[in-house]
């Protein structure tokens, strides 16, 4: 029967994650294939993705894609779910492909192979890198003897991982050869492509600390082949970013940039030695002249796609088992490299285990808990605590060193978006001050420090019923664009309408307010909320004021000098802080705590330049001209159909809020500015 007559072939997709988008991109673009159901544990991000890409179906599980009678799965999840949700969809009478690595063990691996040999199902595994253009015209160079016999390979990868999102603490945080499981299965297949098996496998790892969720992040490896070898080295810290492969022969060397996606070929030439080293490199300047800003054109146009061998990778599955072939590699070539990876692995793994356990030792009862502990207003709480004599117990994200050396603090080392050490870190703890949040980074720090933050704290509060929960919010929960600058701030002012056009910190922070909010009214958690205004003091003079945006080394100030600045000097807070853990009147409300005295945006920024001199230069830009840049900046998103830092709305929420009625926090708190702007701006700027 002809292949054309058949019907289509149904497959459904397990992950809705980063590789998720390219698996789908190549089987929409086979006429042969119908994807019927994509599924993730995080139903929102299935959902998403079905629509983007018009699958009719997404569920939270495989077994709710059953009734849309899938005859392929491609199982993209962590690789600690691949042999689990691999077997179930072979029960289904499913073919599967899944990404590398294809299990974390090789009992798994075996399993796996078992089953499908059962089931007379095929078994395929995406071995991606090896369906890089570039790449395979290297392989192709070597076959055809160009650079004589091959001696020696070397791989060079830097490395980033999409932030810790919070929730239980998943495989990349909790097994230390994660990194090298992950892109280390790459560079031994590759070796292996060029060198034949590898044969023996040394490694050697180190932890820089520079994530505090991966561990071990510099990896190096000797594979030691039929023909020589071949060298790997992984860095999650090295800039700017790599992804090169080394070749070298006795007539030639390849040197294979993946980013860029050039492959060059450097041969033995006729002549003295000098001369043919200068006249390579010399060729190969002049084609990368034209080949890489081809490159960028034909990235941009969508004529070169990006994560090419992915899709290749996918492509290439459904087309085999729609000829009833062999796929590509299968789970004999993967269970090669998993008995590699296996036994090198197991130390670090065994070593990271050991660190994270020794985060739950048992703690004596304290009498405050602060999250954030090593920010700017966590420090000063923990200090002016400490100075009343009380027994504090902090949750940092890594070692602080004046906490270790304080036999009065207690130092939990964990991140705020994993339930179990917040739970640790509450239980015993009569005041909780929840101080913690993401100030920056991606989308992904933010839901982790703040949102999931909060929520972990909220639960652990409910059950460990601490005497007092104290929350920091903040002022950017407000309706920023459009209240009235004539108005009065009070607790209940509208809040912002449109958090998602203002970015992840407001997102976040809103709904971390909100969350409290209902811990309160539902479960009777005895909480205090207060929103502080723009914190200042020593250590904190080269934070941009509101309206100003720090770019490219300069601080550009948006609008009129005369708008007045929400400010607050760190030590009131701290008394705000203090006095809503102890006033009995203060649970369950919210308060806005900012001092009462005027300061004016350029007030503040000539301040700051008489005492940091020419380490800011200040640039002031009418609103009208952001708005313009705004504008166009709008425009190139939308084309390029991404999300962009600067928009008009965006502008028009950078005007600072003001006139505020500070009665709420003055009754029901007992508070006003101990010290006061003006003798704090002292303090600061001198």
């Amino acid at each position: 029967m002809a292949t054309d007559s058949l019907p289509k072939l149904r497959v459904a997709v397990v992950g809705a994650g980063y590789v998720a988008t390219h698996h789908l991109a190549a089987l929409k673009a086979l006429d042969f294939v119908e994807i019927v159901g994509i599924c993730d544990t995080q139903l929102p991000a299935a959902q998403a993705l079905a629509q983007r890409f018009g699958v009719p179906l997404a569920a939270a599980s495989l077994a709710e894609l059953a009734p849309a009678r899938p005859q392929a799965v491609h199982v993209l999840t962590p690789p600690s779910s691949h042999a689990a949700i691999a077997l179930a969809a072979m029960e289904m009478g499913c073919h599967v492909l899944v990404e590398k690595p294809m299990a974390d063990s090789v009992a798994d691996c075996e399993a796996m192979i078992a089953r499908a040999s059962e089931k007379r199902l095929t078994l395929g595994v995406n071995h991606s890198d090896l369906f890089d253009p570039v790449l395979l015209q290297a392989l192709d160079a070597v076959r055809n003897g160009r650079i004589g016999e091959v001696l020696s390979v070397d791989i060079v990868r830097n490395s980033e991982y999409p932030a810790y999102a919070g929730g239980p603490l998943p495989g990349s945080v909790t097994q230390g050869s994660y990194p090298f499981r992950d892109l280390g299965v790459h560079g031994l297949y590759t070796i292996e492509a060029f060198l034949g098996e590898v044969k023996q496998l040394d490694i050697a790892y180190q932890a820089r600390g520079t994530d505090p969720n991966l561990h071990f992040d510099e990896w190096q490896a000797h594979a030691h082949t039929e023909r020589g070898v071949g060298r790997l080295l992984l860095s999650w810290n090295a800039r700017p970013m790599e992804n090169r492969l080394f070749v070298r022969g006795t007539r030639g060397t390849i040197e294979v940039d993946r980013f860029l996606q050039t492959c060059r070929i450097h041969r033995v030439l006729p002549g003295p030695k000098f001369i043919g080293i200068v006249m390579n490199s010399f060729f190969s300047a002049v084609k990368d002249v034209f080949r890489i800003p081809w490159n960028v054109v034909r990235f941009a146009t969508g004529m070169l796609q990006p994560s090419p061998g992915i899709r290749r990778g996918a492509q290439d599955f459904a087309k085999a088992v729609r000829h009833q072939m062999q796929p590509p590699f299968g789970g004999e070539d993967a269970l090669r490299i998993a008995k590699l990876l296996e036994p090198v692995c197991a130390e670090p793994d065994r070593l990271r285990l050991k660190m994270l356990e020794s985060s739950y030792a048992p703690l004596e009862p304290a009498d405050a808990l602060v999250t954030g502990a090593g920010g700017f207003l966590g420090r000063r709480l923990v200090a002016r605590l400490r100075k009343r004599g009380q027994r504090v117990r902090v949750l940092v994200r890594r070692p602080v060193a004046e906490y270790a050396n304080d036999s009065g603090v207690q130092m939990v080392v964990g991140d705020l978006g994993d339930p179990r050490i917040v739970a640790h870190a509450v239980a015993g703890a009569c005041v909780v001050y929840h101080v913690g949040a993401a100030m920056r980074g991606s989308v992904r720090d933010f839901e982790a420090g703040t949102v999931w933050g909060t929520r972990n704290v909220i639960d652990a509060c409910v059950k460990s019923q601490p005497k007092r929960l104290v929350y920091v919010s903040s002022m950017s929960v407000f309706d920023h664009a459009g209240r009235d600058p004539q108005g009065t701030m009070v607790e209940a002012s509208a809040f912002e309408p449109h958090p998602e056009w203002r970015g992840a910190y407001t997102q976040t922070k809103l709904s971390a307010e909100r969350d409290v909010h209902a811990a309160i009214r539902d479960h009777g958690v005895p909480a205090v909320i207060l929103r502080p205004g723009q914190i200042f003091g020593p250590g904190a003079e080269r934070v941009t004021p509101n309206g100003v945006i720090g770019l490219a080394g300069r601080w550009v100030a948006v609008g009129s000098g005369a708008m007045t600045l929400p400010l607050i000097y760190i030590e009131d807070v701290i008394d705000a802080l203090l006095q809503a853990a102890e006033a009995p009147d203060a649970v369950g409300r919210v308060f806005n705590v900012v001092d009462p005295h005027p300061v004016t945006q350029q007030a503040y920024l000539e301040r700051c330049r008489r005492k940091l001199g020419d380490e800011i230069k200040v640039i002031r830009t009418p609103a009208w001209v952001f708005m313009m840049l705004g504008f166009g900046v709008e425009i190139l998103g939308k084309l390029l159909r991404r999300d962009v830092p600067l928009t008009r709305y965006r502008v028009r929420s950078l005007r600072p809020l003001a006139n505020f009625d500070l009665s709420a926090a003055r009754d029901g708190l007992g508070w006003t500015p101990r010290i006061g702007v003006e003798k704090g701006l002292d303090a600061t700027f001198g």
